[in-house]
């Protein structure tokens, strides 16, 4: 639900959300994959198709890494203002470009027909680059896990978008797509690879969803953070940044 709008607008348009997880030996990675997610999340409700590869996903991709070297100029000039210029050893880093993973999805409302279910429905699709998951969950069990669907698959090196990669043709073909369909008690899960590799880790997966959705409510970030903190400390959890975004689809 998207606080202040009504719940039968959201039936009837479509819904994008992303989750990018920088990589930490890269300069600036959380700005980058701050505006990696924006822009595939703007660029995914104007252009679905980029959501299938081949050249919508290229001209997406090309768009992308344009908007980084004004970004650049912007943050470049504002440490000068504020009195603290880049160092040497900054510029250096910068121009070895900054480094994500991607995950976006699109959800859209399927029109019902005369002899379509009573029930609304939704399509979604989504595109991962690197290790960043979608866990599609129906009665409250994974049925579905992508780009990564076991625990083994996760490594130290998962592909990455740079910031100044200009190869529009090797990050589209480096990108995994699929799609699937949604009702009414579903829930799509969008999280970074330290929470997905201990959801797809852990012995008693049911348990561990009923954790998730019990602690990563709308409401309460600091029953959310605890949780996690917890984790950590159990040595359950990897002490790596987390992100998580969750969709819960409702009937009228």
């Amino acid at each position: 639900m998207i606080p202040g709008r009504p719940h039968d607008d959201e039936l009837q348009e479509p819904l994008t959300a992303g989750v990018c997880d920088g990589a930490t030996e890269s300069a600036l990675a959380k700005d980058w994959a701050r505006l990696l997610s924006r822009a595939a999340a703007e660029c995914a409700m104007e252009r679905p198709d980029l959501l299938g590869g081949g050249a919508a996903f290229e001209d997406f991709a090309s768009s992308a890494v344009s908007q980084w070297e004004p970004w650049l100029g912007q943050y470049t000039q504002a440490r000068h203002d504020e009195g603290r210029p880049l160092k040497w050893y900054e510029h250096t880093k910068m121009a070895e470009g900054a480094y994500a993973t991607l995950l976006t999805v699109r959800v859209d409302p399927v029109a019902a027909s005369d002899s379509g279910p009573a029930e609304p429905t939704w399509r979604w699709r989504a595109a991962a680059l690197g290790d960043s998951c979608l866990f599609h969950l129906h009665n409250d069990q994974l049925v579905q896990a992508f780009p990564v669907s076991t625990a083994e698959e996760f490594g130290l090196t998962p592909d990455l978008f740079g910031s100044r990669n200009h190869d529009v043709a090797l990050l589209a073909r480096r990108t995994c797509f699929t799609e699937g369909r949604c009702g009414p008690g579903d829930r799509l899960l969008l999280m970074t690879d330290a929470l997905a590799a201990w959801l797809l880790s852990v012995s008693d997966q049911e348990d561990a969803v009923n954790q998730l959705l019990e602690y990563a409510g709308p409401d309460d970030l600091d029953k959310f953070k605890n949780w996690l903190s917890g984790l950590r400390e159990r040595r359950q959890l990897r002490n790596d940044d987390v992100a998580l975004v969750r969709i819960d689809f409702e009937g009228r």
